[in-house]
Formats: C-alpha cells, sequence, structure tokens
C-alpha cells in the first residue's frame, strides 16, 4: 500500500479559533535556568505507577544520578536534577489534576552541580540496534514531553509495523510556546532525535509537524533539514486552530487517516512524539545526561517578561516567575498549562514536573473571554454549536443529556471515553454551560464502573474456579473409595491416598 502525506493539510472544520497570545514569550531566545537551591522531584513523572525511590536521605547524588526506577509498565525512571544532598523522602503538594499529596525526593543543592558518570551511549546511535536504542531511552527517564507523559521506550516498542514518525510540533493552544521556541533555535537537534528515533521504531519516514503561524521555526526546521540532507524527512504545515496539536487529530491532517475509538496511532501504523522528546533523545546520546530538565513557557499579563526557561525537573515554579521578571501586580490566577485545559495552581510553590510545558500568572479579566466559568448557566438551547466544534466529532449536546440522567449505555454509545476534554464545546456554548467539567466527572465515573465491573468478573471466576476444583476433589475421592472396597489395596496406594487427602485439605483451607 502507498502511504502518502498531506504537507499542507486542508483546513479543519472543527475547532476554534482563539487568539494565540504568543509573541510576548517568543520574543527571546531560550534562557537557561541555573540549578536551583532545592528540588522536589515527584515519584509520580509518567503515565504510569510512580517510581520506588532507590536513594535515603542523608544520601549525596548528583546531577543525572538515579534516584528512583521504574515499577511497572508505564513508569520511568528517575534521575537527580542537581547534585546535592538528599534531605527528604516525603509527602509534597504536587502538580497534578486534583493538586494532591505525592511522594516526592527533596535534594538540596550544594552549588557545584557536578555531573553523575554518564550513561555509556554509543557515540553513533545507528550503528546501535533498534532495541538497543529502545532500552538506552529507557534508561534516561525520557517520556512523551507534550503532556501526556508516557514512557518513550514503550511507545517505541508497540511491536506493530510503522510507516511513519510524525513529529508534533503543532502548539495549538493559546500562550503555549516552548515547542515553537524549541524549533526556532535548536531545529538541527529535533531532527537528529528525529534519526535516531526512526531507526528505533523501524521506520523510514518521518513528518514533523509545525503550525502555519511558526515562520520563524519553519524556516529554522528548512534549513536544519538542508545541511542533514536526508530526505526522509518533510515537513508539514498544519492550520492554527485549536486543538489540531492532538495526537488523533495532527495525524488525521497529515495521513487523512483516523484512530479507531478505544485505538492508538500505532493500530493504524503511525507513531507520534513531540518534538521535545525528539531533542530530548538526541540531547541524551550527545551528552549522557538523562532527562533532568525541560522547557517551560512562562507567560500572561501577570509577569513582568514572558518567557521561555529550560529548568531543571522539581524548581518551585516561584522561581520560574522570577525569571521572568517576577509578578507584575497580583495574579488573578496562576495556571500550568494553557488557558484551554490547564489547571489552576493553589500557589507558586509547586515544582514542575516533566509533564509542565507552560505556566501562565493571569491579570484581572484576562481570560475571561475563554472560561465559562465568568457566566451565569443558562438552559441548552440544542443550537449545535458545540458539535460542530467537537474535533472528537461527538455530540457533546446528546452526552450532556446522558451525563443528567447518570445513563451509562448512552454514555458509551455517544462516544464518552474518546471525549479529549479540550473544551471546544465550553469556549462556544452561548449557554456557558461547563460542558467539559460534565465529561470529566462522567468519565471517572465511568471508570470506577468499569472497574468494579472487572473486579465482580474476577472475584466470580475465583469463586467458579474453585467450585469445580473442589467438585474435581470429591469425584476423585469417590473413585479412590470405589477402588479400595473393591479389592485388597497395598500400603503404598493407601500412603498415596492419605498423602493426597491431606493435600486436597490445605487446598481447601486456602483463601480463594
Amino acid at each position: 500500500m502507498l502511504h502518502t502525506y498531506n504537507l499542507q493539510p486542508r483546513r479543519p472544520s472543527w475547532g476554534i479559533r482563539a487568539e494565540a497570545r504568543k509573541a510576548e514569550s517568543t520574543g527571546h531566545a531560550i534562557v537557561i535556568a541555573p540549578p536551583p537551591r532545592e528540588v522536589a522531584i515527584s515519584l509520580n513523572q509518567s503515565a504510569g505507577r510512580p517510581a520506588v525511590p532507590i536513594v535515603e536521605p542523608g544520601e549525596k547524588v548528583s546531577t543525572g544520578q538515579p534516584v528512583a526506577r521504574a515499577t511497572a509498565p508505564g513508569s520511568a525512571d528517575i534521575h537527580a536534577s542537581i547534585s546535592g544532598l538528599v534531605v527528604a523522602v516525603e509527602e509534597r503538594l504536587v502538580f497534578s489534576a486534583h493538586h494532591s499529596m505525592e511522594t516526592a525526593i527533596v535534594i538540596r543543592g550544594d552549588g557545584t552541580d557536578e555531573d553523575f558518570t554518564p550513561h555509556p551511549v554509543a557515540n553513533d546511535p545507528m550503528s546501535m540496534t533498534p532495541a538497543e536504542i529502545r532500552q538506552t531511552i529507557a534508561g534516561a527517564g525520557i517520556v512523551g514531553l507534550g503532556g501526556a507523559m508516557f514512557p518513550t521506550a514503550e511507545k517505541l516498542s508497540c511491536g506493530a509495523r510503522i510507516h511513519a514518525l510524525i513529529l508534533n510540533g503543532v502548539e495549538c493552544e493559546p500562550y503555549i510556546s516552548c515547542d515553537e521556541v524549541l524549533l526556532r533555535y535548536r531545529a538541527a537537534r529535533v531532527l537528529r532525535g528525529a534519526q535516531i528515533l526512526m531507526r528505533a521504531a523501524g521506520t523510514q519516514r518521518c513528518i514533523v509537524a509545525v503550525e502555519t503561524d511558526m515562520p520563524e521555526a519553519r524556516v529554522a526546521v528548512h534549513e536544519a533539514l538542508e545541511t542533514l540532507n536526508d530526505d526522509r524527512i518533510d515537513v508539514s504545515q498544519v492550520t492554527a486552530k485549536y486543538p489540531s496539536g492532538g495526537e488523533r487529530q495532527v495525524l488525521e491532517l497529515i495521513t487523512g487517516r483516523q484512530v479507531p475509538s478505544g485505538g492508538l496511532p500505532q493500530d493504524i501504523g503511525y507513531l507520534c512524539q513531540n518534538v521535545g522528546t525528539a531533542a530530548a533523545v538526541a540531547d541524551f546520546f550527545a551528552t549522557g545526561r538523562p532527562l533532568i530538565s525541560r522547557i517551560v513557557t512562562v507567560t500572561g499579563q501577570g509577569v513582568s517578561r514572558p518567557v521561555n526557561i529550560e529548568a531543571r525537573i522539581g524548581t518551585p515554579i516561584a522561581e520560574l516567575i522570577a525569571m521572568a521578571g517576577g509578578y507584575r501586580g497580583t495574579p488573578a490566577k496562576l495556571i500550568a498549562g494553557g488557558p484551554m485545559m490547564g489547571i489552576a495552581l493553589p500557589d507558586d510553590g509547586i515544582p514542575i514536573s516533566k509533564a509542565n510545558n507552560c505556566i501562565i500568572a493571569a491579570a484581572p479579566g484576562e481570560l475571561m473571554e475563554t472560561a465559562a466559568e465568568h457566566q451565569p448557566e443558562l438552559p441548552c438551547i440544542r443550537c449545535s454549536e458545540c458539535l460542530q466544534a467537537c474535533p472528537a466529532g461527538l455530540q457533546p449536546q446528546e452526552l450532556l443529556v446522558a451525563c443528567r440522567q447518570q445513563d451509562r449505555q448512552a454514555l458509551e454509545s455517544l462516544g464518552l471515553p474518546d471525549c479529549l476534554e479540550c473544551g471546544c464545546c465550553d469556549y462556544v456554548c452561548p449557554s456557558a454551560i461547563p460542558l467539559t467539567a460534565r465529561f470529566s466527572l462522567a468519565k471517572i465515573g465511568f471508570r470506577q464502573a468499569q472497574l468494579e465491573e472487572r473486579r465482580a468478573l474476577h472475584a466470580r471466576q475465583r469463586f467458579e474456579a474453585r467450585e469445580a476444583r473442589l467438585q474435581q476433589q470429591a469425584v476423585q475421592r469417590e473413585h479412590e473409595l470405589q477402588e479400595q472396597s473393591a479389592g485388597v489395596v497395598s500400603d503404598s496406594q493407601i500412603d498415596a491416598v492419605m498423602a493426597r487427602v491431606a493435600r486436597d485439605k490445605n487446598a481447601d483451607t486456602e483463601k480463594p
């Protein structure tokens, strides 16, 4: 089958066109933050279970030293982002959807930033096998820097035939510009990372997706491509319309194919990675330093000098605000992420994680035009504006009815699990109904119900297996008694029967 790619995709009919508000933060080069005085590195730095700490308070660590190990699929290794002394492994308030208390490793810096012995990476990763590359990337603790934090090595190990690697640089949400400045100033690193990821995934094709309103970034990528002279890599210009940067959306625009409901891009032969992830891979193979920092956009009318900062993981947000010139007045809201899908923060003492791509210090009234919460909620007028805006092709007005009726069957048939929680329906709703919040809560209830069903099914299966085992034992005992009554039984047979009876008795007393 011949696979074709649209290097200038059509303007999508879905989504919204919101004011970008990125010029302020893109007017400066990337600022590299010095190592902070102290970091608090959450053990929850991946999509799976939290990592397990392998250091204790009082232990000295070096920059890049492993401090926690992955525990299960979806989990990733964690490394010290500064050198210094581990002063605590304790519960800290960290960035999450519910501002939960999670275990974090607290390191007080010694000011030396002494590097741990670099990982023994090959000078030329192209001489390594794909499996070796994946294993090396796993050891670096690299996860998706687009926000999902899924371990990159696991994503590369999907086992499916990959037609093309899609490097996603489409930063469609307002304010966020970390990927744009990365492409502007470090395009060569991104492309080097693309080559390594292509080898690891076993594909000979890569499409770098950028927005149409990123002219400087697009020129930088084209210039880097000319220098690299790799005709396997192309650039696709995607319309700057939110949420065209979503994994499924950018894939549909470039390839013309849709990821099936409940599926992944790998299911149709494509692999999507964030451009920041590609740069992290390239940096690791070039320096041996694992993923201990990321670029964060610090912006909003509430800071004096919006800027993009490369900061160490675990740095308190307050230090990034200070590097952006400090607060301008008293901000009305502090948001981690963009205005559409971001999360309001209780204070600036929370440390950044591998998922933090943006911090917005919003001045009073700055975000009102994109927040339905500032208007009174009115009844749905069935205008279908939300249907037209939904990038997943859902029917939000019907989902709202099913949510109110708590009709799980209807929610499933209407495709609730496919909801991106992108906020487009909230943005266009003239009745100011908080649809995204309703759908998010419904999805939580949906997942809990599914979990309870799985638990009940597992318990029933265990019960049925025990009943079948007891029945089989009873039949076997009856058969042995019949044999004993039919003739003389030898001592060895009696011993065997007694041993079997003892084993059955022990099995019956075990907890099923």
